[in-house]
């Protein structure tokens, strides 16, 4: 929808949403690193401390929830100056962050009960919250860009306020169900803030790696953002595009992720180690086919899907461009995702996977984008295959490390009173 409203709206959101995604990858790293804790002591029906573990991680989670907001309400021109120079992508994007901003402890707290009680086996509650929260945000999304019942149009503003909304309804049904239905995660504020500093310390230490694992990635991230925009408004729009294509295409590989890690966790905590790297193998396997079937769907719509947007023509050049490498890639972005989201983390690997994952990017990946852009001032499609060579890095080191069985940890046995 915004990508009818020109290149410097697509341009300004996607660097807003920047802001917020630096966030969800530091809160997704702190709740898949405590969820490796609550998907094995949910094999081995350890209700008492899967409570405090998800006490100890919406603590966190509203620390960090907090100094994100902190930066969108205070400080969103210096933030968005960072990745562009362009006066009028930063003004209307720091209009959108300042109104999304205000969610960000709420996102906190439902991606935090979300996790948790995916990793107990409960998916249907989080699909049912999801389904209805994104249902609310693209309907008040279509009639406030646009002005539809009546409404003024609201453009970019209709959008954050879309997102707002969604979230409030989203953590409030989220809670409701969760407590309605008696949910194991169903505890009450004494067994959830009942941990003390000792249990903090053994659930964190394999928990501090993740963290970081997805603060240096997502900087990393951040640092391929700034390439494309410094390359030019056009190139970053065209990113942007492609990016909104890329994470739905990656969707559902996220989602295997996620069932791999409660099914490898769950067998781990049983003590069923055998099984657990059966579950992962097949995980990874029906992730690689998948994405190459998605992977062929995006080569062949490619022209069809940029069609829907209304930005000049070098844009959907680019964006074109782009989706060719990323349909012949996907296969490998899918693997890595299940390797380190539904296997490493859920074996409790996490240091490897902090250096895997955390470091190659700023080792491969990084230097690579700024040498492609700068020295040799290659267009940004050239300087997006470059940084396809981290996830070719990353996939080679990660299947050795698969197949040598060596991130299978127990951790349930860590935190039993």
């Amino acid at each position: 929808m915004i990508g009818q409203l020109g290149a410097v709206p697509v341009a300004a959101v996607g660097l807003a949403n920047q802001i917020f995604f630096l966030l969800s990858l530091i809160l997704f790293g702190l709740y898949t690193g405590s969820a490796m804790f609550t998907a094995q002591l949910w094999g081995s029906r350890d209700i008492l401390n899967i409570r405090k573990v998800l006490g100890l991680a919406i603590t966190l989670g509203i620390v960090f929830g907090t100094f994100f907001l902190i930066i969108a309400e205070v400080f969103p021109t210096q933030a968005l100056s960072v990745y562009s120079t362009d006066k009028a992508v930063i003004a209307l994007g720091s209009e959108y962050l300042r109104i999304i901003g205000i969610s960000f402890i709420l996102f906190a707290i439902s991606l935090c009960f979300s996790v948790v009680l995916r990793s107990t086996g409960d998916v249907r509650t989080p699909l049912i919250v999801t389904f209805t929260s994104l249902s609310i945000n693209t309907l008040l999304s279509y009639i406030l860009i646009f002005g539809k019942l009546g409404l003024p149009s609201l453009g970019v503003k209709g959008a954050a306020i879309a997102v707002l909304v969604s979230r409030i309804v989203e953590c409030a049904l989220l809670l409701l169900l969760t407590y309605r239905k008696g949910s194991p995660v169903a505890g009450t504020l004494r067994e959830l803030f009942s941990f003390d500093l000792a249990f903090a310390k053994r659930v964190l230490k394999p928990v501090l790696p993740v963290i970081v694992n997805e603060t240096l990635w997502s900087l990393g991230i951040t640092a391929y953002s700034v390439v494309y925009a410094r390359i030019s408004t056009d190139s970053i729009a065209a990113m942007n595009i492609v990016n909104s294509i890329d994470q739905m295409a990656l969707v559902l590989f996220v989602g295997i992720g996620h069932a791999c890690a409660v099914l490898v966790g769950n067998r781990i905590g049983a003590g069923e180690e055998d099984k657990a790297f059966s579950y992962a193998a097949r995980s990874e396997v029906l992730g690689m086919l998948g994405a190459i079937g998605i992977g062929s769907i995006i080569l062949a719509l490619s022209n069809s899907i940029l069609s829907l947007y209304n930005v000049p023509p070098i844009v959907i050049d680019y964006a074109r461009r782009v989706l060719t490498i990323l349909g012949l890639l996907l296969w490998l972005r899918a693997s890595n995702m299940i390797l380190f989201i539904g296997i490493f983390r859920s074996g409790g690997d996490t240091r490897f996977a902090l250096v895997l994952d955390g470091v190659i990017i700023w080792v491969v990946g990084v230097p690579l984008a700024f040498a492609g852009a700068f020295l040799f001032h290659l267009p940004v499609y050239w300087v997006y295959l470059l940084v396809m060579s981290e996830e070719i890095t990353k996939w080679a080191l990660g299947v050795y490390r698969f197949f040598s069985r060596k991130w299978i940890h127990n951790l349930a046995n860590t935190v039993g009173d």
